[in-house]
């Protein structure tokens, strides 16, 4: 999922890239679409690390493991997922991204659902993987009891969505017209705690020097410098446009201390 509405593609100037082993020019990239994040774009590159560092963060707690990816999109998560867990299902509602998926990365059992009536058996997975999705939902609380119904007892849901806090200031209604609602910690566990879940462990993304030193070189926001950009629908500065393909995933923090000023939320609920 991506945060910001960036109005074209643009061929990465950088080399940064998708994995050369899962990329073949038969596969044509997804579009950007406002709702999702796609690698090799040096533009959208400071939303996809964004999203990366949920999964290279609890990547280990997939390992071995049967995963359903919820809400997969173009599919680059559930493909790391798949190089350390037992097997990865990949469910999405769009048609074009469910064959992109089947297409780019053949690890991924990819299917095609609803994920307010996820098509798969009681107590089936170990883990459910929903990142950047669920502040897209219209019943959320329907969802989180679906992810409880697939998973095993003990099973874990890894989740993570934009803080409403600092993502939608001062408002109720989300300042992304993409989303439905949006949570802070709080109420993210009380959303989680009310479907049947326990939270062991809430933290949230912040960013680290490197990044913080840019938000500092581009009048106070990095992020607002970008999105100003975008919606100019003009050729983006150089500069910018380098600052922004140098962020990796190091550049992010995930701290449990000052969440309600993080970024985005990730949280590890478990089916008791």
């Amino acid at each position: 999922m991506s945060e910001a509405v960036i109005p074209a593609a643009v061929v990465d100037p950088t080399g940064i890239s998708a994995d050369p082993e899962t990329s073949t020019g038969a596969v044509e990239p997804l579009p950007l679409t406002g709702e999702r994040t796609v690698p090799g774009i040096a533009e959208e590159n400071y939303w996809f690390r964004r999203h990366e560092i949920a999964y290279a963060r609890l990547l280990d707690r997939c390992a071995g493991k049967t995963v359903l990816e919820a809400g997969s999109g173009e599919g680059y998560g559930a493909d790391m997922i798949a190089e350390v867990a037992g097997k990865v299902i990949g469910l999405d509602y769009d048609t074009s991204a469910v064959e992109h998926v089947r297409a780019r990365y053949p690890r991924v059992e990819m299917i095609q659902g609803n994920l307010a009536e996820l098509p798969l058996e009681d107590a089936s997975v170990d883990v459910v993987v929903n990142f950047q999705v669920i502040e897209h939902l219209w019943d959320q609380s329907q969802f989180l009891r679906e992810c409880l119904r697939v998973l095993r007892p003990g099973g874990e849901l890894l989740i993570s969505t934009p803080n409403r806090i600092t993502f939608s200031p001062g408002r109720d209604t989300p300042h992304n017209p993409l989303h439905t609602r949006e949570q802070n910690a709080a109420e993210l566990t009380e959303l989680l705690v009310d479907a049947g879940f326990e939270v062991s462990r809430m933290v949230g993304v912040h960013h680290g020097p490197g990044l913080k030193a840019l938000d500092a070189k581009h009048g106070g926001s990095f992020i607002d410098a970008q999105i100003e950009r975008a919606l100019a629908g003009e050729p983006w500065p150089p500069e910018l446009t380098e600052d922004v393909a140098r962020v990796t995933v190091e550049d992010f923090a995930l701290v449990e201390a000052d969440i309600d000023a993080s970024l985005d939320l990730v949280a590890i609920a478990v089916k008791p």
